[in-house]
């Protein structure tokens, strides 16, 4: 019978709550008299767990605190799922709302005013994924941007750190950004560089914190392949408390030494 209260929304579940607490609903729980608040339907089910609740001894007021509590939660829920968007890319399937993640980044890009947070694993046809954050740069000089980047050691490559280093950083301002404009600020993490491979760590994050507001945190790679076609899936959040806590997380690992800036 709990069921039948988990399926009233928060707005019905105040208005037992306050029948309850005025008097204008009382033991014997009927059917009859609950349905004087909501669809017959759901009625006698309703009144048949709220005289049960009655009949283990619980009185009209903490029933009445009970169905406010569980009021809340509900509302809690809803406000949750109301701020949280769900990204799908690949193949159009009926019923699925298709939102490919090149679109969702790229207006994040477009729209932020401060700061703009990116974090991922790998990254290729970097001038066309990257063309509106690098625009963006440009219309509002004070964008903060940074980056934290993978960058590997190919197997058999016994180049120092600082030269691999060196490589991706010549490599990401020639090939993966676009030109012109000034350039983010690129982070690694030194591990993934480590000669003994049992003591790599990749930096394996896939996501976008803007403005300290919003946060897609998504499957897909910055590569045109992962952010047009392949099948991935993602969440944009509209968290100030997310996006804080992750800008701080790798805020923290910058400040700390943990990662290194590479440009």
């Amino acid at each position: 019978m709990m069921e039948a209260l988990l399926s009233l929304s928060p707005a019905e579940l105040r208005t037992l709550a306050a029948s309850l607490r005025s008097g204008r609903l009382c033991a014997p729980y009927s059917p009859s008299s609950v349905g004087r608040y909501m669809a017959e339907p759901i009625a006698g089910p309703v009144s048949a767990h709220l005289q049960e609740m009655s009949d283990t001894g619980m009185q009209p007021a903490a029933t009445a605190y009970s169905l406010d509590l569980l009021a809340s939660a509900r509302s809690d829920t809803s406000s949750i799922s109301d701020n949280i968007d769900l990204v799908l890319t690949g193949p159009s399937v009926a019923g699925a709302e298709h939102r490919d993640t090149s679109v969702v980044v790229s207006d994040l890009f477009r729209k932020a005013e401060e700061t703009i947070l990116v974090a991922g694993y790998a990254v290729y046809q970097g001038q066309k994924v990257f063309h509106a954050l690098a625009e963006r740069m440009v219309e509002r000089p004070t964008l903060k941007v940074r980056m934290f980047l993978n960058i590997q050691r190919k197997p058999g490559d016994t180049s120092s750190s600082a030269e691999l280093v060196r490589r991706f950083a010549h490599r990401f301002q020639s090939e993966q950004w676009p030109t012109g404009g000034r350039l983010p600020e690129v982070f690694y993490d030194p591990r993934s560089l480590s000669p003994d491979r049992s003591e790599r760590a990749a930096l394996h994050a896939k996501c976008v914190v803007a403005d300290c507001r919003d946060v897609f945190i998504s499957s897909a790679n910055f590569t045109e392949a992962a952010q047009e076609r392949n099948v991935e899936v993602g969440l944009l959040l509209h968290s100030t408390p997310v996006a804080e806590n992750l800008s701080h997380f790798f805020g923290t690992l910058c400040s700390t030494g943990e990662f290194l800036r590479a440009l």
